[in-house]
């Protein structure tokens, strides 16, 4: 999908803007701080159950997440 190509970039942003390490938003994820990183650089995409749990992390929609919205 065209829209998850922000992804990776839009969730680095995103951490960086909170403060966050790469570890500390894995641990609230609760997945391997290797998961995360592939999240970031665009290997893998996290199952549903997490991308609501990082829209609930930044206060974002899932729209916005995937890049099909503006903040």
């Amino acid at each position: 999908m065209q829209e998850l190509e922000n992804f990776p970039r839009i969730i680095r942003e995103l951490r960086q803007s909170y403060g966050f390490t790469q570890q500390q938003v894995a641990e609230k994820l609760e997945v391997t701080y290797q998961s995360y990183q592939a999240y970031e650089r665009g290997i893998a995409l996290p199952n549903l159950k997490n991308f609501l749990k990082l829209a609930n992390i930044y206060d974002v929609s899932l729209d916005y997440l995937v890049g099909r919205k503006e903040y």
